[in-house]
């Protein structure tokens, strides 16, 4: 797939030297870019164009939450992982609701990060099972008061079907095993989902089918 470009933003200049040199062990990741705030952030995303950014939340002259929704106003294939010290709900939300591809804690491992990176660029799943199904409890209310499912968007009936079993939260490769596909096919059929709904991950495009009511959080099993 290439070299993967990464722009990392964290208030501390240790951390961001830290978890630099993890990820430019990876002979396919390049970190093209650093910044210490969410306003630096927003600048450097604009500029360098980078695939993936890998955001703290609490920063200063700009959190990573309003940073992250001012990027992906104005790149919205650029993805957004949260990296935190943070668990909060309100962080959680706000954040996936901002954009975020995924969100992940501080204490995981080198190689948790360095997986959570490659599912981001893979349409693989990067939020914990209890985040998804809070994610999606979240939307019960707005889909009852609809009651209506909203235009797909010319997302075709395979590609509905494919975001529908993504919301499960299950592998590429269960997702083809499950419709008899090829796991390069039903990445193709991510990649095409992106692109129609202007999004750059997994997580962005099920936000989007939960408030069109593409799906029931009884089809998704929530």
């Amino acid at each position: 797939m290439g070299m993967l470009k990464i722009v990392l933003v964290d208030d501390h200049a240790l951390v961001r030297s830290g978890t630099r040199r993890l990820l430019e062990t990876q002979p396919d990741f390049q970190v093209v870019g650093e910044a210490g705030d969410g306003e630096e952030a927003v600048v450097l995303a604009e500029r360098l164009k980078p695939d993936i950014i890998v955001m703290d939340v609490s920063m200063p002259r700009m959190s990573g939450i309003a940073a992250t929704r001012l990027i992906k106003e104005k790149n919205p294939s650029i993805a957004v992982l949260a990296l935190t010290g943070y668990d909060y709900d309100e962080y959680i939300f706000a954040l996936l609701e901002a954009g975020a591809a995924g969100y992940m804690l501080k204490d995981i491992s080198g190689d948790d990060l360095i997986a959570a990176i490659r599912a981001v660029r893979n349409g693989e799943p990067v939020l914990h099972p209890t985040v998804v199904r809070k994610m999606m409890n979240r939307f019960r209310d707005t889909q009852d008061r609809q009651g209506v499912r909203l235009g797909t968007e010319g997302l075709s009936e395979r590609e509905i079907e494919v975001l529908k079993m993504a919301a499960k939260g299950i592998s590429n490769q269960q997702i083809a095993d499950g419709l008899q596909l090829s796991q390069r096919t039903v990445q193709a059929h991510l990649s095409a989902i992106f692109e129609k709904l202007h999004v750059g991950s997994r997580s962005e495009a099920i936000l989007h089918g939960l408030k069109r009511g593409w799906f029931s959080l009884d089809d998704v099993g929530a």
